[in-house]
C-alpha cells in the first residue's frame, strides 16, 4: 500500500499536460481540423514559461508567456493551413519539429547551453494545475454541448454545408477551434516545466501524441478526456515504476505506455466496428 500512492501522485504529474493537450485538442478534432501540432505546442510552453519564470519569478507571467508562445506557434499554423493551402498533417508535423529546434537554439542564445536549464521548483502547483482543468473542461463541456459556438463547432465536421448555407464560415470555427487548442497546450506546457524546476530538450515525449489518442479513446467528450487521460499517465507512471521490480529491458518497461496506447485503440476500433454493425 505503501507504493500506492507514490504512483498515483506521479500518475496525476504525467496526467496534466496529457489531459490539458487532449483536451484542448477536443475542440479541433470536433471540427473537423485534428491538431497533429499538439507535441510542439506543449514544448513551446514548457522552454517559454521556464525562461519567463527564471528571469522574473512569477508563475502568472510563466504561464501568460507559455500561451502566447503555443498561439504564435499556431498562428503559422493556420497560416499555412488556411492561407497556403498546405496539407494539415504535414503542416502539424512541421510545427512539431521546429518547436523542437526552436527551443534548442532560443536556449543556446539565452542561456547558453542546449542542454537542460534549471531553476527552483514551484510547489504545490500539482493542485492548482489540476482544479484549473477541472475548471476548464466543465466550461468545455457547457462550451461544446450548451452554447450555439457549440453547436456550430460540432456541425463544421459533417455538416460544414449546411452551415455555409446559413451564412456561417465553418473555418472561423476551425481557426478558433486551433487557437483554444494552442492556449490549453500552452498551459500544459508550463506545467512540465515548472513542476520540474527545469526544461529538458523534448521533455514533452510523446505526451502530446498520446493526448491526440485520448481524445478518441475519450469519446471525443470532455469527462471521457479524463479518465483517458488518467489510465494512460498511471501505464506510463507504472512503468517507471516497474523498472526497480522487473527483470526486463529498460527500453520494453519505458514502451509499455506507448504499447498501451496502440492496444487500446486497436480495442476501441473493434467496439466501433461493432456497434456500427449492430446500428
Amino acid at each position: 500500500m505503501d507504493n500506492i500512492f507514490p504512483v498515483i501522485r506521479s500518475s496525476l504529474s504525467i496526467m496534466i499536460p496529457i489531459f490539458f493537450a487532449a483536451a484542448g485538442g477536443l475542440y479541433p478534432a470536433l471540427a473537423g481540423t485534428l491538431n497533429i501540432a499538439l507535441e510542439g505546442l506543449l514544448l513551446a510552453g514548457a522552454f517559454s514559461s521556464l525562461t519567463v519564470f527564471y528571469f522574473t519569478g512569477s508563475i502568472f507571467a510563466a504561464i501568460l508567456a507559455a500561451i502566447a508562445a503555443s498561439l504564435l506557434l499556431s498562428m503559422l499554423h493556420i497560416f499555412a493551413v488556411f492561407r497556403l493551402r498546405s496539407n494539415l498533417f504535414i503542416t502539424g508535423l512541421a510545427v512539431n519539429m521546429l518547436s523542437s529546434g526552436l527551443c534548442v537554439v532560443l536556449s543556446d542564445k539565452i542561456f547558453k547551453t542546449r542542454g537542460v536549464v534549471s531553476t527552483i521548483a514551484v510547489p504545490g502547483l500539482l493542485k492548482w494545475y489540476f482544479l484549473m482543468g477541472l475548471v476548464l473542461i466543465i466550461i468545455t463541456w457547457l462550451a461544446i454541448y450548451k452554447t450555439p459556438f457549440g453547436l456550430r463547432l460540432r456541425a463544421c465536421d459533417k455538416n460544414s454545408t449546411s452551415l455555409k448555407s446559413l451564412g456561417i464560415n465553418p473555418i472561423i470555427y476551425q481557426k478558433t477551434a486551433i487557437l483554444i487548442s494552442a492556449v490549453f497546450a500552452g498551459i500544459g506546457g508550463s506545467f512540465l516545466s515548472l513542476n520540474l524546476g527545469a526544461f529538458v530538450p523534448g521533455m514533452s515525449a510523446g505526451k502530446g501524441w498520446i493526448a491526440l489518442a485520448v481524445i478518441f479513446l475519450g469519446g471525443r467528450n470532455p469527462f471521457g478526456i479524463i479518465a483517458a487521460s488518467f489510465v494512460f499517465a498511471l501505464a506510463e507512471s507504472f512503468s517507471n515504476y516497474a523498472q526497480g521490480f522487473w527483470n526486463f529491458p529498460a527500453d520494453f518497461i519505458l514502451a509499455l505506455p506507448f504499447v498501451f496506447t496502440l492496444i487500446a485503440m486497436i480495442i476501441i476500433s473493434i467496439i466501433g466496428k461493432k456497434s456500427g454493425l449492430q446500428k
